[in-house]
């Protein structure tokens, strides 16, 4: 996987979370790699629903009319790390780790939202196993996301 903090350095940009079903795991992953003090602004733990709103400006409607675990709940707390930190680029993570399902929606089932200069975007994805591989596949898939918009906007395609 790609460095996202080299990445982030050599653009001098920087990121936030805001997480849910992660809890912060996807945040302590960054601040893992020697370096990441650079870049990453902070993160928000999102993890009871109305802290969705309070915090990181969801809208109540949304999660009202679709529940927690939705796509747009997802790009929303992108753009809501990335506004309340400042940061250049903000990364939302919301889903079921299970066992059970939540408002109807089947554990495995995470989306992933990422916010930054001109990307507004959400990838929905499903894993496999129990929560703590939930948790983990969410934050690797993340990363990949992160990254890849790096890569794709660093060689301007």
């Amino acid at each position: 996987m790609t460095d996202v903090v080299s990445l982030l350095k050599a653009r001098n940009q920087t990121v936030a979370t805001a997480e849910s079903l992660t809890a912060g795991l996807l945040c302590a992953t960054i601040v893992d790699t020697p370096g990441a003090s650079a870049v990453v602004r902070g993160g928000l733990i999102v993890y009871a629903t109305e802290l969705k709103h309070e915090l990181a400006g969801v809208d109540q409607q949304l999660l009202d009319e679709h529940g927690a675990v939705h796509p747009d709940v997802a790009v929303q707390l992108a753009e809501g790390a990335r506004k309340r930190c400042r940061s250049d680029w903000g990364i939302g993570l919301t889903g079921v780790a299970g066992p059970d399902p939540q408002d109807g929606v089947a554990p495995g089932t995470v989306h992933i939202g990422l916010s930054g200069p001109g990307v507004s975007t959400v990838r929905t994805i499903t894993v496999s196993g129990d929560r703590a591989a939930v948790r983990s596949g969410a934050v690797e898939k993340a990363l990949v996301l992160l990254s890849d918009h790096l890569l794709i906007t660093e060689d301007g395609n």
